[in-house]
């Protein structure tokens, strides 16, 4: 078939043939255009973002009133004491010297010690706090290191009016707290006890390493998007147990505190300057002739989301390096505590109180 030259044949521009491409598609619909789309997806947002601002205005005033009434519901034990700008709140009770003074582990509130605390006044004078950051007290300078802790605790007492000499408690990181305050205020202190803390010179099994990297993760993650969860009310929300009435009044009261973003900061911040914790440790040197006793946990670490034999060499790793830290004074010594895990304030107050009063009717 030959075609004939001078048949006027139909030419269409690439323009033409895209707009044509666009007006139908393969099934022979209509389709719409590009333009189209976008215009109703701004007519969507236009719509939608009242709808989003009434939302984040309804969790705010949500989250307001919740707040407020769960300050009434748990209302501050102590007192505030300005320390240079910002406040840490202290909770002493009893009459006595040497006064007792409560250190709490990393994230750990101090209405950790109440069982402790209650028991330890009826001999002694004794003063739980909460650091900066934490639970009543207002947020602090950050890096949150262990020398800036124990400077604030130091500048605390003081101006709270506590009068050495004192005998120091720490619980797992507590305790790096109260072993840099004796090496920077020897003169204040006049023994010690570790309930369940860690050598800094433990090198920690790879397993073990792993989870204390992830936890890191997730509390920066957490600290990231904590004030945002936090005013909107969503982390309120989501928290049933502040508003459980069938766990334990602590319980609680506890969960009430863990969510608020600057005991989420400082959490973390606490956690990113473990390494430096452990060379201000280094620092610190030892408590001479002091009395110290190291509260070891039978059960320590065995929780550890671990296999079961990875998790059984842990302990005997963290066991046998807890015994270690006896030999930081010359008149230390461990003590086995049956019946406990790592959160020895909760499982065996008994045997903290035990250990307190031993070096007290000593320092006596």
């Amino acid at each position: 078939m030959e075609i004939d030259a001078n048949l006027p044949i139909e030419q269409t521009s690439p323009q033409v043939a895209g707009e044509k491409a666009e007006e139908q598609s393969p099934t022979g619909t209509p389709r719409r255009g590009a333009r189209e789309l976008l215009q109703d997806l701004a007519i969507l947002c236009f719509l939608a973002a009242p709808l989003a601002l009434l939302a984040l205005l309804a969790g705010a005033s949500y989250n307001g009133i919740k707040a407020h009434y769960d300050a009434q519901r748990f209302p501050q034990e102590g007192r505030s004491v300005d320390i240079g700008g910002y406040r840490l709140n202290i909770n002493c009770r009893g009459q006595g010297s040497p006064t007792v003074i409560l250190e709490a582990g990393l994230g750990v509130p101090a209405i950790s010690w109440r069982g402790t605390q209650s028991e330890i006044s009826k001999f002694t004078r004794v003063c739980s706090y909460d650091r900066a950051g934490y639970d009543w007290s207002d947020a602090g300078p950050m890096p949150r290191t262990t020398a800036r802790t124990a400077k604030e605790l130091h500048t605390l007492l003081l101006n709270a009016g506590e009068k050495p000499p004192f005998v120091l408690v720490g619980h797992s990181f507590g305790a790096n707290n109260v072993r840099v305050y004796n090496g920077a205020y020897p003169g204040e202190v006049a023994g010690m006890v570790l309930a369940d803390s860690a050598n800094e010179d433990m090198k920690s099994p790879e397993g073990f390493q792993g989870l204390i990297d992830n936890e890191l993760r997730q509390r920066q993650t957490e600290r990231k998007w904590a004030g945002l969860l936090y005013w909107t009310g969503i982390s309120r929300l989501a928290d049933t147990q502040i508003d459980d009435h069938a766990r334990p009044y602590d319980s609680r009261e506890w969960a009430y505190f863990l969510i608020q973003p600057k005991v989420i900061a400082a959490a973390a911040s606490e956690m990113e300057n473990l390494e430096e914790s452990k060379a201000e440790l280094r620092v610190a040197g030892g408590l001479g002739e002091k009395p110290l006793i190291v509260l070891i946990a039978r059960q320590s670490l065995l929780d550890m989301p671990l296999p079961a034999p990875d998790a059984a060499a842990l302990n005997q790793l963290w066991v046998e390096n807890e015994k270690l830290l006896a030999r930081l004074s010359a008149r230390g010594k461990w003590v086995m505590v049956e019946n406990s895990n790592h959160m020895m304030p909760f499982d065996r107050p008994d045997a903290i109180v035990a250990a307190v009063r031993e070096v007290y009717s000593e320092v006596r």
